[in-house]
């Protein structure tokens, strides 16, 4: 259909294709011929002939990325033509049948008569039309979208070549709006539009709109009501079409779905004519979001648009775009798309690597010497035979005298005995146990090496392969399960061992060794010669030459715990050896002493091996000996003249220790000292004071040679020995910062961050060396980088014996260069030690890679860390140096933990002074210090910023009497003063003055001094005087002290330690050189079996990574969110249950207006129908109550009301009654004689201390005139135990109804009116208010009948009440349901389940009972104290198949796991899962949803807990990451109209928004009953009405937050189900971080954390989270629980704990509900009335 008439003109292409565009909309059918011809006219005007005008057109055309949730909208100005929605719909069709995505136009105005060198500059000054308003908010980096980044900037780009300003980015407050719901609904105006989204481009705004654009003129202006709340001239200075649109942009600005890239912006102008854009920081530039004149392209949660403007076809195609599900509105909260953990952004400053690439150093060339033996089994039969007398070995006794000479003699002819009988003596000739090359376990205790000598030398002669392990202890070893995995699959069958050690192992009763936990089944051989079979004379082992069948196996414990296998080949033995000969220069008949462990390692291949291949003696010094006499090994060094030593630098550092005692030392005869931990960062430190100390001996510094090995590489470096002393040893000074990125700094010593490393000398003879990157592709790295030393030689281990695949990760590298080229053809071999080649080929290790800790993206090496620590005064607290540090991974990050034994004689203030000098906490150096003064010296010495984190530490320390019971409560009055910044300045300001001998500032201020003011402004309560003395006189004491910063973990390693705990001494495990267990100890910490003495946290400083807390949005009114769930396609979320007035029944008692007349009628109609039976705790009948006995109880109680209490009409009654008969008559009693019953639950005899006094205030609260009750309980009232805790005689006249009269009252007492008073209701919520709420007659006749309704109660039926009956629902079915309904109600006391647990079950089997209610406490009692005698209660007849419906009755949110294990445990007792469900009521309403007979089952969705958080639902898959199960509370009432508003600003929600549940109901609680009458309160809670919608219907807020879902079930009307969750009290939710959580939520992960939690509560107190925790199990676990808890709150609500109270069972308060009484809790922490077992301050 094109138009041949515009070929001769010259149109540009923009225009063209826009022409084309209309075309097709009109061929099918989208636009009207009318609308297509003005829009016609409209782009081709420009272009025919027509006078000059002062204002044109220009388009400009950009292209949008369109991202998930994205609205589309348009820009309007005034003079600026504006794109239709058809427009951008086709548009869009035509991108995404292209391929591309949707191209948007833009027209903006544009002053063409004006050259562009003279148009005005625009100013903000300069709009007179348009009002611009900003966010207050920060932009975020968070919000950044790259893709939407370079869209918009190309587009920018477009608009800077054509001189062109662009829309700054803006946002507009929404509109508080008022008005019905039912007027948000839209007209629809899809047909008869004719001029379709046009405005006029004259300034003055001609009113030329169409009926489509009144219509939806008229249903904004029905929504705002005329409203000028938005922007101050937006909507003044517009007139007509424009005005109206530019409102409803106002109203939709918030309603539209952002980009998930960028915070919601909607833009408006600065200027009539141009336009520019602001950059907001971070190069975030926002989306402009297009706006339309008349109509909006509104789009639902699922995409699909739903603006009457577009046609079906539209819609459709637009819905079949490929798009993700958009999210609801993010306006509104912070989606958990976004609750992402805080990325560690990079050091702009932190140092890269800048040296050239590293070369391959290559090792001195492995010499050939012709008397080298072919094997070591050669050498072993050389020097056995030629000089059988040399001794070999020489070990000693725990007294430090030679126990055993082994000669080369006795250890050949040993071996082969072994050989011989391995060989030939284990199973048959046919079948042998042992074959060659299968692998034997040598298990040889620690002092005894000649035999394990003798074993390994005999397992090479026999050509298996020995397997070196540690003795098994005990069967639970620490780490001997793993050693048993490696066992098993190295296929092990025969263990050797020595009579000794095979006597010591742990045996059955039977003189069986057991079976080890995780090892196989191994046959137990002693090689003592007494034991062996000689072999013949002509047999004789086969000795070959070295070659690749492996010679044995030396095991590894990896960082994990588990232990691996390396096989090492028999080339590879020898030729280690032989490197190490040349090496360290050894020759035959060398000395040298082996302190190390002879089983693996340095001291395997010094003191077993390369030994026997040159001939030399070794003597071996073992652990038992080293203990006792530290300074063993040196005696026999100058005792043996020997020439080298293998020690390592422990054993240098307590040999200092004990040397003074020692006179004759000479060390002049040592050639070398081999330090095998030279690594390590404390041995430079041990080296250096054991040569300062042992110089004077003869020591020379050329003797100390460090080395560096690993089990994979076997030796990697060693120093060589030499002879010249004036060549100082090879030593670097770095940065600790650099090496945490991996990068070598040189940096001077005198900083406390440095740390000095020492050479280990050069590459072994024979090997290459390089260093690679640790992570991903095995690089070179530079000459300036730290990476994990890599060997390329023969004396290498070969491979993880069973794990080919760890295998080739380690044993099969191939370096490659920069340029992707393999150094060598040849494989290398991981180390696993972190360092670098230095200057003249020295090695350098700074650390391991099992060490390594990554922290923040920094690296860490536990050694370092360890070496800290073992600087701040090691001798005089940390026993023998023992400790222990690893990481744990929390919330995504590794956290340092440290672990440390202290000496048995350290005080607790000792721990806390060592342990606060390890974290770096200033302290003062006082002798007898007191918390008070290091707090306050913190205040004074320190700015006041770090006055609360080191008041908080110093706290920690005891400050009762009792030492076990470690109660440390920081003060309010001092908690006030560090909230005040004036306070802390006046310290400051007063330590200054004292330091020059001025006395401090006056602190007696008056009441109205203007320092206090200045506190009070800020919140701060001013301390009390007594405090502000003692401190005035503290501060000029405190500067007579120097404060003492020791270096520590923050200081020097600029790391955070997350956990530090202490340990009594040796109870960390042990290796069996004594060491610590490392993976041991932490998992004993994971799990809580710890047991530290002392325990400090700091996940404050540590937990860096926190999602950036929530920012609210005020600026979002009620009438954007209803205007949003419009647009998303959300319901509102109300409900409702079925329709009183439309339910036909043949209710007769719904002729009486009170349930007095009706009591009255069924005493007359139906006398004998038994009414109520009491169960004692036997469960035989009590007592009962027919319908005459009732009312004739009644009759008397009212008479004696009357004429012995003088009661008026209204007067209110106390009554003070068991659980029983005689509550419910001395109810009716008080309704005929026209008086208020209250009923209140008398005190407990064992406790009248604590429950006299509530029930005092009841009787206060509620001006009771009079109090009645039975006689036992009146001589309690009046006891001595009374009149200690309350006064006496303040109580009201007390009546007894034991003694009752015996006539009738004159006449029974009738209400004028159905809305007077009935009774009150007073009970405690679990927030700990007491409130009474007052039951008008109606609303009491309206609730029971609405539950007979809902639970098909009539006389015939059966109900099993075990509830207490003083308020609430318990109260409604105990005493009024069976006098309004008939039924029959079976009354169970729960007390008495305290003595027969199944009572209330066995009741519902025996009298066959349809529907029951309990409470929560009794279904916790059921189930734990009858979970083990099911069976027998089967037995006993107990069948619950009739149970039609178990309702708890509660207010709270229903506990899914009781209902379930309740479920599951009696399911063999017949009880049906469906039959189980929960009621909710609460104080405005006391039953809201109920569990009916005929509605559907329970329903119950998984909702994801960050979303709750953010107070939005978001349904997932059971088993989801953080879902949590919510149960529905019941079916809704008959009666009952439910909707769910936002708290704050009291507008409606959808159902995708967790808010307030409001109730209309006719039996809604009247308001609050109290003294003071607090109106505010009253009009709050019970006249409430929407600040939007349905304004004009009175609800009442219950202070619970919930949701409403409909579900995919029907109810009995056929309609879909509407269920309600009920989340949380609003009152007890706590804000944190900007979100909501809810205590429940914490309290359960908190419970799961550890088996001896047995029940949880949190509270919030003074910004910190309170965690109290009761403990089920001994003292010692307490403080295992800090670290447990601490470490699932961060996990699974990333929030930081800030205080852990250890309590014993019973402390946390519960209510006769079973709920938390958590304010209550929190009264008693802070008035330190709990008694805790331990009290943790998270700093």
């Amino acid at each position: 259909m094109a138009d041949r008439s515009l070929e001769g003109m010259a149109l540009p292409l923009e225009v063209r294709a826009r022409l084309a565009e209309l075309e097709l909309e009109l061929s099918e059918g989208d636009i009207t011929q009318k609308g297509y011809e003005k829009k016609r006219s409209k782009l081709i005007g420009a272009y025919l002939p027509q006078p000059p005008t002062a204002n044109g057109a220009a388009v400009v055309r950009c292209r949008l990325q369109h991202s998930e949730g994205a609205p589309r909208r348009m820009l309007q100005a005034g003079n600026i033509g504006v794109c239709d929605i058809r427009d951008a719909a086709v548009r869009g069709r035509a991108a995404s049948t292209a391929g591309n995505r949707p191209l948007f136009y833009f027209r903006f105005g544009v002053d063409q008569a004006l050259p562009p060198e003279r148009r005005a500059p625009v100013t903000p000054s300069s709009s007179s039309r348009y009002h611009r308003r900003r966010s207050s908010g920060s932009r975020d980096e968070r919000y950044r979208s790259d893709v939407h980044t370079e869209a918009v900037q190309a587009a920018l780009a477009k608009h800077k070549e054509r001189k062109m300003a662009v829309p700054m980015p803006s946002k507009r407050r929404s509109l508080v709006v008022q008005t019905s719901m039912d007027a948000y609904t839209p007209p629809d105006t899809s047909s008869g539009s004719e001029d379709e989204g046009s405005v006029q481009g004259d300034s003055q705004g001609t009113p030329t709109s169409s009926q489509g654009s009144i219509n939806m003129e008229h249903w904004i202006s029905q929504a705002i009501h005329g409203s000028t709340t938005s922007t101050t001239s937006s909507s003044s200075t517009q007139s007509g079409g424009s005005g109206a649109a530019h409102r409803l942009a106002d109203v939709m600005a918030q309603t539209h779905i952002e980009n998930h890239s960028a915070p919601p912006d909607v833009t408006t102008y600065t200027s009539e004519h141009s336009v520019q854009v602001e950059r907001p920081q971070g190069s975030t530039t926002s989306r402009t979001a297009p706006k339309y004149g008349n109509a909006e392209l509104m789009e639902t949660g699922d995409g699909v648009p739903v603006s009457s403007r577009v046609s079906a076809k539209i819609q459709q195609l637009v819905n079949t775009l490929k798009r993700p599900k958009r999210p609801p509105l993010r306006e509104f909260f912070v989606d958990d798309f976004e609750e992402l953990l805080e990325v560690q952004q990079p050091d702009p400053n932190q140092p890269k690597p800048e040296g050239a690439q590293m070369l391959a150093m290559r090792g001195e060339q492995l010499g050939v010497v012709t008397n080298w033996p072919p094997s070591l089994e050669a050498a072993l039969q050389r020097w056995g035979t030629i000089s059988p007398k040399a001794p070999c070995l020489t070990t000693m006794d725990t007294n430090g005298k030679p126990l055993y000479i082994l000669t080369y003699g006795k250890l050949w002819t040993r071996s082969m005995k072994v050989a011989y009988n391995i060989l030939h003596k284990l199973g048959t000739k046919q079948e042998p146990m042992v074959r060659p090359g299968d692998r034997v376990a040598l298990v040889f205790p620690n002092n005894d090496p000649a035999a394990s000598m003798v074993a390994f030398y005999g397992c090479l002669l026999a050509e298996v392969v020995p397997v070196p392990i540690e003795v098994p202890l005990t069967r639970k070893d620490a780490g001997s399960q793993q050693i048993g995995f490696l066992l098993g699959s190295c296929g092990v069958t025969v263990a050797l061992t020595s009579d000794a050690c095979h006597k010591g192992l742990p045996k059955s009763p039977t003189g069986e060794i057991p079976q080890f936990k995780g090892w196989p089944k191994l046959l137990w051989f002693v090689t003592e010669s007494k034991h062996l079979s000689k072999p013949p004379r002509d047999w004789f082992p086969h000795i070959k030459d070295a070659n690749n069948d492996t010679a044995y196996i030396e095991y590894k414990t990896c960082k994990d715990g588990s232990v691996l296998g390396v096989t090492v080949t028999r080339i590879a033995l020898l030729t280690h050896c032989q490197a190490l000969t040349q090496a360290c220069g050894y020759t035959e008949a060398e000395t040298i002493v082996n302190v190390l462990d002879f089983k693996k390692d340095v001291g395997l291949w010094h003191g077993i091996l390369t030994s026997v291949m040159n001939m030399m003696h070794v003597i071996s010094i073992p652990y038992s000996l080293m203990k006792v006499n530290p300074l063993s090994w040196i005696q026999k060094v100058c005792q043996y003249k020997a020439k080298v030593a293998c020690v390592k630098s422990r054993d240098m550092h307590w040999a200092l220790v004990a040397h003074r005692d020692q006179r004759d030392i000479n060390l002049s005869s040592l050639r070398m000292l081999i330090v095998a931990d030279g690594a390590n960062p404390w041995s430079i430190s041990s080296c250096d004071a054991f040569l300062n100390v042992f110089q004077s001996k003869g020591l020379r510094q050329e003797v100390i040679c460090p080395c560096a090995s690993s089990p994979e590489a076997l030796t990697v470096a060693i120093r060589r020995p030499t002879d010249d002393s004036n060549q100082p040893p090879g030593r670097g000074v770095l940065s600790m910062h650099g090496l945490t990125y991996g990068v070598i700094r040189v940096d001077s010593e005198e900083k406390l961050s440095v740390l000095t490393v020492q050479d280990v000398g050069l590459v072994m003879p024979g090997a290459v060396m390089c260093s690679v990157k640790p992570d991903g592709v095995p690089q070179l790295c530079r000459t300036d980088e730290v990476g994990e030393l890599c060997v390329c030689a023969v004396a290498t281990g070969t491979s993880y014996y069973g794990l080919s695949g760890m295998t080739k990760n380690t044993f099969e590298v191939f370096p490659v260069t920069g340029s992707g080229a393999p150094v060598s053809e040849y494989p290398f071999v991981r180390t696993g030690l972190l360092g670098f080649v230095g200057p003249g080929g020295l090695v350098f290790v700074v650390g391991k890679m099992d060490g390594l800790m990554v922290v923040s993206g920094r690296r860490h090496n536990a050694d370092d860390i360890v070496a800290t620590a073992l600087a701040v005064e090691p001798m005089k607290f940390v026993y023998r140096g023992r400790i222990a540090v690893f990481s744990v991974t929390v919330l995504h990050d590794e956290r340092i933990v440290i672990v440390a034994e202290q000496r048995p004689d350290s005080t607790e203030e000792d721990s806390f002074q060592w342990m606060s000098r390890v974290l770096q906490v200033v302290l003062p150096c006082l002798p007898g210090r007191h918390p008070v003064l290091l707090g306050l010296a913190v205040c004074c010495r320190e700015q006041p910023s770090r006055a609360r984190a080191g008041l908080q530490a110093s706290w920690r320390w005891p400050l009762g009497p009792e030492p076990q019971r470690r109660c440390r409560h920081l003060p309010e009055s001092m908690l006030s003063f560090l909230k005040c910044p004036l306070l802390c300045t006046w310290w400051s300001t007063s330590a200054c003055a004292a330091q020059s001998g001025e006395p401090p500032s006056e602190l007696g201020t008056p009441a109205g001094s203007p320092a206090r003011a200045a506190c009070a402004s800020v919140g701060c309560a001013w301390p009390s005087e007594h405090l502000l003395y003692v401190c005035s006189y503290i501060v000029p004491l405190l500067t007579r002290f120097p404060l003492m910063t020791l270096q520590a973990i923050d200081s020097i390693h600029q790391v955070g330690v997350y956990c530090l705990a202490l340990v009594p001494a040796n109870t960390l495990p042990k290796t069996p050189l004594g060491g610590i267990h490392l993976s041991e100890t932490k998992q004993l910490f994971l799990e809580g079996s710890l047991h530290p003495c002392n325990v400090l946290m700091c996940p404050h400083t540590c937990v860096t990574n926190l999602p950036k807390p929530r920012q609210k949005q005020p600026e979002i009114g009620p009438a954007s969110v209803m205007v949003g769930n419009l647009v998303s396609g959300k319901r509102i979320a109300q409900a409702s249950g079925r329709d009183l007035g439309q339910i036909e029944d043949n209710d007769q008692a719904r002729k009486f207006l009170f349930l007095s007349e009706v009591l009255q009628w069924r005493a007359q109609t139906t006398p004998d129908h038994v009414l109520y039976t009491l169960l004692n705790c036997r469960g035989t009948i009590a007592n009962s109550l027919t319908c005459v006995q009732l009312h004739k109880r009644a009759e008397k109680i009212a008479v004696m009301l009357m004429e012995r209490g003088h009661l008026q009409d209204g007067d209110h009654v106390a009554l003070v009654y068991p659980p029983g008969i005689d509550l419910i008559a001395a109810f009716y009693g008080c309704l005929y004689a026209g008086c208020v019953p209250i009923t209140v639950r008398p005190p407990h005899p064992q406790n009248i201390a604590t429950t006299l006094p509530t029930v005092k205030m009841i009787v206060e609260v509620s001006r009771s005139a009079c109090l009645m009750t039975t006689q036992l309980i009146c001589k309690l009232l009046r006891s001595r135990e009374a009149a200690a805790a309350v006064d006496v005689r303040a109580w009201p006249p007390i009546l007894d109804t034991d003694d009752l009269p015996k006539k009738r009252p004159a006449q029974i007492y009738k209400p004028s009116n159905p809305d007077t008073l009935a009774y009150l209701d007073f009970s405690v919520s679990t927030t700990g208010m007491l409130a009474g709420v007052k039951m008008s007659h109606a609303a009491t006749s309206a609730f029971c009948r609405s539950i007979k309704l809902q639970c098909e109660l009539y006389p015939s039926r059966e109900v099993a009440i075990c509830l207490d009956p003083y308020c609430g629902l318990g109260f409604v079915l105990w005493c009024l349901c069976s006098v309004y309904s008939g039924h029959q109600s079976i009354l169970i006391p729960p007390a008495e389940l305290e003595t027969n647990p199944a009572l209330w079950l066995l009741a519902v089997s025996q009298y066959k009972v349809r529907d029951t209610f309990c409470s929560y406490s009794v279904m916790e009692l059921c189930t734990k104290g009858l979970g083990s005698q099911t069976e027998s209660l089967k037995a006993r007849g107990l069948d619950l198949s009739r149970v039609r419906t178990c309702v708890v009755v509660a207010e709270e949110r229903p506990r899914i796991a009781l209902t379930q294990s309740f479920s599951k445990l009696f399911k063999d007792l017949g009880l049906h899962p469906r039959a189980v469900s929960t009621s909710f009521g609460c104080r405005v309403n006391l039953a809201i949803c109920l569990q009916g007979t005929s509605g559907p089952d329970p329903t119950t969705v998984y909702v994801d807990m960050r979303a709750l958080r953010h107070d939005r639902v978001r349904l997932v898959e059971r088993g989801s990451p953080h879902s949590l199960p919510l149960m529905e509370s019941g079916k809704i009432l008959p009666g009952v109209r439910i909707i769910i508003a936002n708290p704050e600003t009291k507008g409606p929600l959808g159902d995708s928004h967790l808010g307030e549940i409001w109730v209309h109901s006719a039996h809604n609680a009247s308001g609050y009953f109290t003294i003071y009458g607090d109106e505010s309160l009253q009009s709050d809670h019970f006249s409430s009405r929407l600040s939007f919608g349905d304004t004009q219907t009175v609800w009442a807020r219950t202070g619970y937050l919930g949701f409403l879902r409909r579900t995919e079930l029907t109810d009995a009307n056929g309609e879909r189900h509407d269920a309600l969750y009920v989340v949380g009290a609003l009152d007890e939710a706590m804000e944190l971080r900007g979100m909501r959580y809810h205590p429940i939520d914490i309290e359960t992960s908190v419970i799961r954390a550890h088996k001896s939690v047995t029940e949880c509560a949190v509270f919030t107190w003074t910004n910190l989270l309170v965690v109290v925790v009761e403990l089920d199990g001994s003292e010692q676990e307490a403080l295992d629980l800090v670290p447990l808890v601490t470490n699932v709150v961060l996990e699974e609500h990333y929030l930081v704990v800030g205080v852990v109270v250890v309590v014993d069972i019973g402390v946390i308060p519960i209510n006769s509900r079973g709920e938390k009484q958590r304010m209550h809790l929190r009264d008693g922490f802070l008035a330190d009335q709990l008694d805790p077992i331990y009290v943790a301050y998270n700093m």
